[in-house]
């Protein structure tokens, strides 16, 4: 028995729907397993983007301001022979020296002023040589200033011993150096850097030792405060680079676009620099929304089949209501009805067939050393979204047969 205060409408479509129950556990099963599907992958495919995405962007910025590029000269002017044949120019690409960013605090405020920036970090980097006894290596070093630096790359969580803090004779070495000089924490680094009569040489301690998750950046990788490597590099006052992070880290190309447009500086977003694991991580997201268009084109036709059939079994029934004065409105919100509430219900449980479907990969996939393969999260919004798509989908596939039904004749029907 249903409640008296419901609709005719509701009345009729839950009746026709517990008299095929069979029919009616069919479909909403393969609702489930369709919207189960939909948010089990979806979770995960967001949970893998989001897990590549931190690992690449932990140690780099979202965004990379650049001095311009020294242009190519010519040597020799183009000149004609005596002979009168014309000599072409010699020209040669000049070598590329660490250079500063003209009026840097100016472009740093202007782009901290932008809304869709976060933080903006002076950067001054480039090559060293670094010595310990007889062992020499080459350096990448990089001068910051902790501050800012810290809040794009998080150097106290790659810390393994020692500290960060950097003051003007302290410095931050990877794990493979220290290993290749046998070095620790306290001990002494002679840095040179430069060329010719601009060589400049430091004496360094060692604070800390950091793992910054690739094994040729733990044997190149040095951190000194910035004023250190503007010494050392020759930038009296100067940076190499502005490195900043934005909100929407998918919006970073169009924000460098902006960045360039208003200050004339060069501006690579991570995007840029990373194009094939931006160009891989939109194929996932591709193959993504087809697996769920194709997912819920499956329920779609589920459920329109079968409430296609509910139609030519329940003719004389619609025949009947209708020569009753029941309106043909009434008859297609009859089946709309039906539509909606099968995929609603298998939406509902095929949600949570998903949440317990991620729960036990969140518990079965291991790394080696027993942590999370990569977190899950599991959002609200996913799910709602689920059952907003299959509910709507249903109603979608229910039209066709309840206009099919809201035409039916009622002499003929009830005829057969």
């Amino acid at each position: 028995m249903f409640p008296q205060r419901l609709p005719f409408e509701w009345i009729v479509a839950l009746r026709f729907l517990r008299e095929g129950r069979l029919q009616t556990l069919f479909i909403i099963t393969g609702v489930a397993i369709g919207v189960a599907v939909i948010v089990f992958m979806s979770a995960l495919m967001a949970g893998l983007q989001s897990n590549f995405i931190q690992r690449v962007l932990s140690t780099s910025a979202h965004i990379e301001l650049l001095p311009p590029q020294q242009v190519s000269r010519p040597l020799q002017a183009g000149a004609q022979a005596a002979s009168g044949v014309q000599v072409a120019s010699i020209v040669q690409a000049p070598m590329q020296r660490v250079r500063s960013i003209d009026q840097w605090q100016a472009v740093a405020a202007q782009v901290q002023a932008m809304p869709q920036v976060l933080v903006v970090a002076p950067v001054a980097a480039g090559s060293a040589l670094v010595v310990r006894g007889s062992a020499t290596r080459a350096l990448s070093l990089t001068g910051i200033v902790p501050a800012s630096y810290f809040r794009i790359v998080n150097l106290s969580d790659k810390l393994v011993r020692g500290s960060t803090r950097l003051n003007g004779g302290d410095i931050l070495i990877g794990t493979e150096l220290a290993a290749e000089l046998g070095v620790d924490v306290g001990d002494k680094l002679r840095l040179t850097a430069g060329t010719g009569a601009s060589v400049a040489t430091s004496t360094l301690t060692i604070c800390g030792i950091v793992d910054l998750g690739n094994k040729g950046a733990n044997l190149r990788g040095g951190f000194v405060a910035l004023r250190t490597a503007q010494f050392l590099l020759g930038l009296p006052g100067g940076v190499s680079s502005l490195e900043m992070t934005v909100r929407d880290v998918y919006a970073a190309e169009t924000v460098a676009q902006a960045i360039t447009a208003a200050t004339g500086v060069e501006a690579n977003s991570w995007i840029t620099t990373n194009a094939q694991f931006f160009t891989a991580v939109s194929a996932q997201t591709t193959a993504n929304t087809a697996i769920r268009f194709f997912v819920g084109l499956s329920v779609a036709f589920g459920i329109a089949s079968v409430l296609a059939v509910v139609v030519v079994q329940k003719s004389r029934e619609i025949g009947i209501l209708r020569a009753m004065g029941i309106s043909r409105g009434q008859i297609l919100r009859l089946f709309l009805l039906q539509g909606g509430v099968l995929a609603l219900g298998g939406a509902v449980l095929g949600s949570g067939l998903g949440a317990a479907g991620l729960a036990l990969w969140q518990r079965m996939a291991k790394n080696a050393d027993g942590s999370a393969l990569f977190p899950l999260v599991m959002d609200p919004m996913l799910f709602a979204s689920a059952l907003l798509l299959a509910t709507v989908t249903g109603l979608l596939a229910a039209f066709a047969p309840a206009r099919s039904a809201a035409r039916l004749d009622p002499v003929v029907a009830i005829r057969g």
